[in-house]
């Protein structure tokens, strides 16, 4: 009864993930940028335009130049966040690689960089008198729905053992269409249902924000109006239309 709770839960998590993701990037692809606006100073050509956007998913370069705290806190968490998603690959891979084995031990330390980067984003927008009044409730549930995941993550890893060879399984087992029992801990139970609520909220949230990023067109377009006109495409159906008659 509970491993097909938990594995539905899991298959309408993960179509609502992807249906969502695919929708909203084809939002973005066709949401028109009529202007040229990239910020500035901007790069002119397109691969300085690549580098700059890489330069912002790794480094955060913008926040850095706007504010050290923020910018420590984080990039903590999406470090963090990114070193144990990259852990977590071990539970639906078999065998697992000698490197992501080796790596092992290093996703605990990140865990614990995940969740005092997003203790300190979440302080912030309490002592913050300016951050704090344009918080909305969402603003802080998301940010709970986040610890709760890293604090129920590591309690499993020092409070509450649970068996990782079911868990994983488990996972495998949904991959497979082949049903495997899933252990009945609490501690488990409380992380795979944040889990699942993470991603089903996560294509309809702020959260989203990671993948909007690219399609910016602050970030995304080289500052070159005058070595090249921009015209959106619904406009350039109008003036090939008007020349045409």
């Amino acid at each position: 009864m509970l491993t097909g709770i938990y594995a539905i839960l899991f298959y309408v998590a993960t179509i609502l993930l992807v249906v969502g993701l695919a929708y909203r990037i084809r939002l973005y692809w066709n949401t028109p940028a009529p202007l040229k606006i990239p910020t500035t100073p901007a790069p002119i050509t397109e691969a300085g335009v690549a580098f700059r956007l890489a330069r912002e998913v790794v480094l955060f370069e913008s926040l850095f130049k706007a504010n050290k705290w923020i910018w420590v806190f984080g990039w903590l968490f999406h470090f963090g966040l990114l070193v144990v998603l990259i852990r977590h690959l071990r539970y639906f891979i078999n065998p697992v690689p000698d490197l992501l084995a080796m790596m092992q031990p290093y996703g605990v330390y990140a865990a614990f960089a995940m969740v005092a980067g997003l203790i300190g984003l979440w302080a912030r927008r309490f002592l913050v008198p300016r951050v704090r009044y344009i918080s909305s409730p969402s603003d802080h549930l998301m940010l709970a729905l986040l610890v709760g995941i890293g604090l129920s993550g590591l309690a499993m890893k020092f409070i509450a053992h649970t068996d990782i060879v079911a868990v994983k399984a488990f996972f495998i087992g949904l991959m497979t269409f082949n049903w495997q029992p899933l252990p009945a801990d609490p501690v488990l139970l409380i992380h795979l249902t944040l889990v699942a609520v993470l991603m089903m909220i996560f294509p309809y949230s702020k959260l989203l924000h990671g993948v909007g990023l690219f399609f910016s067109p602050t970030r995304n377009q080289a500052d070159n109006p005058r070595e090249r006109r921009h015209l959106a495409p619904w406009a350039a159906k109008l003036e090939t239309g008007g020349r045409s008659k």
